[in-house]
């Protein structure tokens, strides 16, 4: 990272100075085969060839200014037919160039390398076959690593690539591609960023539909619509259901948008290795490969990847068409994408319960990340890149979809959606900021959103409302009102009191036991204390659900009549949504250290089995396991673990065979197996030697058994060999190595650790892997003496190491599982005494501190709860 580093100011700086007309970019990727030979570059890096030619223009002849490339070697530079010394002008990420002309052409020839890390051309060996698979991930700025460009969001330009593969290989790139003597060329691109240019390279298995659209003049869109896969996963991949999603959301944001899809054809690759979940590079969008299924999985997961492919196709408008000019607006695109992905998720397609999943799911991302002390505004100031990156976080998604959600209901969907037409057609191929946003959306709806955007956009924090109930001696409301608290957040205060449209439903028991409403009203709550005049009159409520169908983003609180209804009753509510929000608000008292985690865990085990929503199922599995981790009273935690193992091989017996709750549940009972009794039942499904009726232990399912087993020292690394000659795979490959570090041995620990920290040679898959399995919950001494390591290395892992593999470590090391006043003093004294480390890494030393501190403040609540 050293050097690596662009600021605001510098891309403003060279955005008033130069545009871009274009680029000419020219890949040799033969060398990604066979022995790396010539293909090696300084330090030994495997390296490809990368000529790039730019057109472009200098607002003030005579200036100075650079371009951007990452690469270990140029082999030559020339600028205006003058050619420069690389030695001279290449200083490892930046190409100073001096004494610029009104039009301007620079040629650089540079040896780029691949990646191990998921940044820039990733190159992938399938341990299968050992076929060798190449795909591009640049956001926010690692395109500079494949080709020499001026890496920021405003400079667009239109791209035409060239690739020359190995024999037999295919290539794609954004715009449709040929082969012609050895070479593939590609249709140039529309104007569009950096960041969002693409490559894909190999022997991928590839299959092809089509989409055609007629409008309402006559015309008619056709788009080429293609999906890939590695070869080894090609039995597995179930395009059609793939199409199936593409072609209901191109016809929904057809429907909505009024314009049509810019960008030529419509390809999606399934890619390994992947440090994301997708990303929207226009006409070849990339996911993560995991989205295709080696085995049985929830609707849950499908509709999660539905979600994934329409928030990418969204994207396609809202940032590839408009994109924000600097990341300080990345809500621009991100926001919009994740409200429109389960917008569109909703109405378009088979996943009508989206709605559910957002609140109960992508929500609780939004509320972790908005009480972190690192919280900003969905307009967040980002300084730099380093900024920029940790920036794809739960507030720039998840609280910007639910605050455009409140904002639909604020100004009106009709209005709403005729800003984003509005918007499209005035700034395409355009950048934009927050103004140009709002003022389409002031023309549409009539309405002044300066105050909204202040208080919404502008601040941080997210709001509490609580319901206050006054009631006459014949059982009648005489009063309802919402209680609005401000964000309590060190080391910063959040004072901000926001305008929230709410709705509020009233819930009573029926004579069968159901919890059901019987009245709601809408309201708009601003300030303090709001009276909600409506639901005067109205019968006592057994529980009062502020914020029912989940209109506003805030912490959901409860008065206590309502709070005793839910810890009798909540499984008798029959609203899906409406159990899901009080699931979701009671989780967030219990991380506020307001429940006590043991209560927590006693309303799962009382009412989880009940839960017919999947995804809200697999969520309070997930929940319940942090709450044992670390939030519950450290001597209560055995009594926990042996309460939940039992609770789930209950729900496990109890499941409907071969319904996707029983595997649900045995993977829950996975996850908490400690006892004797529990890991000899997962060592006999393995083995065949138990059974359970309808549950089919598939190799995913396996893999979840020997995790358990690994980390209790019941498979040995001899086992774990077996499993891999029985799936001898990338997936298998990842699953043996999280397995392997999962072992309850110093020596297992003591590699992992010199495997990540102290050695560069794991991919970035295996980094994660390696991680994952290091710190387990049933290892607290064992891992120990690694924390005062973990400050030690920390800054030197911070500036050796790629920023995404430095983020892994620095975040997936913390010894969070030292979860003692001593290890937040010694994270305090390393915050204090180094005030000038890198600002990215404070940040995120300091909220893995706040995780910290929450957790200590949870387990006193429990602590007091026991006495």
């Amino acid at each position: 990272m050293p050097g690596e580093n662009l600021s605001r100011d510098e891309a403003r700086e060279r955005a008033a100075l130069l545009s871009v007309d274009g680029y000419e970019v020219f890949l040799d990727v033969r060398s990604a085969v066979g022995d790396a030979g010539s293909g090696s570059g300084g330090g030994g890096a495997r390296t490809f060839r990368s000529v790039t030619t730019v057109r472009f223009r200098c607002a003030e002849p005579g200036a100075a200014s650079f371009a951007d490339l990452v690469a270990p070697g140029v082999t030559a530079v020339s600028l205006n037919g003058r050619d420069l010394d690389p030695g001279a002008v290449f200083d490892g990420t930046r190409i100073m160039l001096e004494d610029l002309a009104a039009d301007n052409e620079l040629v650089v020839d540079a040896q780029c390398a691949y990646s191990r890390t998921g940044e820039g051309l990733h190159r992938f060996v399938d341990p299968e076959d050992g076929e060798v698979y190449l795909y591009t991930q640049y956001e926010p700025a690692d395109s500079r690593r494949v080709f020499a460009n001026f890496e920021q969001p405003d400079l667009k330009a239109p791209f035409r690539f060239e690739v020359r593969a190995p024999e037999g290989w295919v290539a794609w790139s954004n715009g449709v591609g040929e082969l012609t003597d050895g070479v593939w060329r590609f249709a140039e691109t529309k104007p569009i960023s950096t960041y969002i240019t693409a490559i894909l390279a190999g022997p991928y298995h590839y299959v092809t539909d089509s989409y055609s659209r007629t409008f309402a003049d006559g015309t008619t869109l056709d788009i080429p619509l293609g999906a890939m896969c590695r070869k080894g996963l090609a039995p597995y991949f179930d395009s059609d259901d793939v199409f199936l999603v593409t072609k209901q959301g191109l016809d929904f944001f057809h429907d909505h948008f009024d314009y049509p899809y810019p960008f030529g054809k419509y390809d999606q690759g399934f890619v390994p290795e992947y440090n994301l979940g997708a990303m929207e590079n226009p006409g070849l969008v990339t996911f993560r490969e995991e989205f295709i299924f080696r085995g049985k999985v929830t609707q849950a997961a499908y509709e999660r990847r539905a979600n994934v492919v329409l928030h990418e196709m969204a994207h396609m408008w809202f940032g590839d068409l408009v994109t924000m000019e600097w990341w300080d607006d990345l809500w621009l695109k991100e926001s919009f994408a994740d409200f429109m992905g389960a917008f569109s998720l909703v109405e378009a397609t088979r996943f009508t319960s989206g709605w559910v999943t957002f609140a109960n799911n992508r929500k609780a991302w939004a509320y972790r990340a908005d009480q972190l002390p690192s919280t900003h505004p969905i307009t967040a100031d980002i300084r730099d890149l380093e900024d920029a990156k940790l920036n794809f976080d739960g507030i720039t998604y998840a609280k910007g979809a639910s605050v455009l959600k409140q904002l639909v209901a604020y100004v009106g969907r009709d209005a709403f959606l005729e800003g984003a037409r509005r918007y499209f057609k005035r700034h395409a191929y355009g950048n934009t900021r927050l103004g140009d946003l709002l003022s389409v959306l002031e023309e549409t709806s009539g309405r002044d959103l300066a105050a909204w955007s202040r208080a919404w956009l502008q601040t941080a924090g997210v709001n509490s409302l609580t319901p206050q109930v006054l009631l006459s001696a014949d059982g009648r409301i005489t009063e309802l009102a919402v209680l609005q608290e401000a964000a309590v957040i060190a080391p910063a205060d959040h004072p901000e009191l926001r305008p929230h449209r709410v709705a509020i439903g009233l819930y009573r028991r029926s004579a069968d036991g159901a919890l059901e409403r019987y009245a709601r009203a809408e309201a708009d709550v601003d300030g303090p204390r709001t009276i909600v005049g409506e639901l005067v009159g109205s019968d006592a409520p057994d529980l009062v659900l502020v914020n029912d169908d989940d209109l506003t983003y805030c912490k959901i609180r409860f008065d206590e009549g309502s709070l005793d209804t839910l810890r009798a009753h909540l499984g008798d509510i029959t609203d899906p949504l409406a159990r899901a929000l009080c699931w979701s608000a009671l989780w967030n008292l219990t991380r506020d250290a307001l429940m006590p985690a043991r209560d927590f865990v006693e309303l799962v085990l009382r009412f989880a089995g009940r839960e017919s929503d999947i995804g809200v199922l697999q969520m309070l599995h997930s929940w319940t396991n942090s709450a044992l981790t670390h939030y519950a009273a450290p001597d209560w935690r055995a009594t926990g673990e042996r309460l939940l193992a039992e609770g789930a091989l209950k729900e496990l017996r109890l499941a409907e065979p071969g319904s996707q709750h029983q595997l649900t549940w045995a993977r829950f009972l996975a996850a908490v197996a400690s006892s004797e009794a529990d890991l000899q039942l997962l060592q006999g499904l393995l083995e065949g030697t138990a059974r359970i009726d309808g549950l089919d232990v598939d190799q995913e399912l396996r893999w979840s058994f020997l995790d358990a087993l690994a980390s209790h020292g019941v498979a040995d690394e001899k086992v774990l060999a077996a499993e891999l000659a029985r799936d001898d795979t990338a997936s298998g490959k990842r699953h043996q190595v999280r397995c392997l570090a999962a072992r309850p041995s110093a020596a297992v620990k003591a590699q992992a650790w010199a495997q990540v920290v102290e050695s560069d040679a794991l991919s970035n898959a295996l980094v994660e892997a390696t991680i994952a399995g290091f710190a387990q919950a049933s290892q607290r001494e064992l891992v120990a003496p690694y924390a005062e390591k973990y400050f030690s290395v920390i800054e030197r892992t911070w500036a050796e190491r790629s920023i995404q593999i430095a983020m892994d470590v620095v975040k997936g090391l913390f010894p969070s599982l030292q979860d003692s006043p001593a290890t937040l003093a010694a994270t305090d004294a390393w915050l204090t005494d180094r005030p000038d480390a890198a600002p990215a890494l404070r940040r995120l030393v300091l909220e893995a501190r706040d995780d910290l501190a929450r957790a200590l403040r949870a387990q006193a609540c429990d602590v007091t709860a026991a006495r």
